[in-house]
């Protein structure tokens, strides 16, 4: 995300909405204390989100459940944001293809990796034990298929400055493919 803001293009980050939805008192925190009862609150008042985790990476259909809850208002705040900024909106979606939320989208791009090098990521960046990683990445499709359904891809198994390159090569088709004006947003 980083790159594409040097790039230029605004950035949103669905995990990042999903974090500020579940801080307590808003709307995804309400959500998941209904569907998960109040035992998900450590004693701070916030959501263990260990334990949530560990509840919906173990059960497909806690997943679901945690899905049903969240997902609403994470996409409604999304929308909200799109339509505020200018020019070029890059949205990181980790579950784009998985929840079939392509379309809402005038391209897609998939920033990908040999799993080796996603597994240290995960675990170094969320600090995820490898099985907790290893059982996140799971509940992803695989990454062929991924390759598949993206418009574009790039692949993020070099250093800083191939990515970087490739980052401006796909924004700048962007721009002129779009005028600036992806999602319909005039600005």
């Amino acid at each position: 995300m980083v790159e594409f803001e040097k790039a230029g293009a605004s950035t949103i980050s669905l995990d990042q909405i999903a974090h500020e939805q579940a801080k307590p008192g808003r709307e995804g925190y309400l959500a998941i204390v209904r569907a998960f009862g109040i035992n998900i609150v450590g004693a701070d008042g916030l959501i263990d989100r260990r334990a949530l985790g560990e509840k919906v990476f173990k059960s497909p259909a806690a997943l679901r459940k945690l899905e049903r809850a969240t997902h609403p208002s994470i996409l409604r705040e999304m929308e909200r944001l799109v339509r505020s900024m200018k020019g070029v909106v890059v949205v990181d979606v980790p579950l784009l293809f998985e929840k079939k939320l392509q379309n809402k989208f005038d391209a897609t791009v998939l920033i990908s990796c040999k799993p080796a090098a996603q597994l240290r990521r995960v675990t170094k960046r969320d600090g995820f034990t490898p099985m907790e990683a290893r059982r996140r990445m799971k509940a992803q499709l695989p990454l062929d298929r991924k390759r598949k359904l993206a418009d574009h891809t790039i692949d993020n198994d070099k250093d800083l400055s191939a990515l970087r390159a490739n980052v401006n090569a796909v924004h700048a088709g962007l721009v002129l493919l779009y005028g600036g004006t992806p999602n319909g947003n005039p600005n």
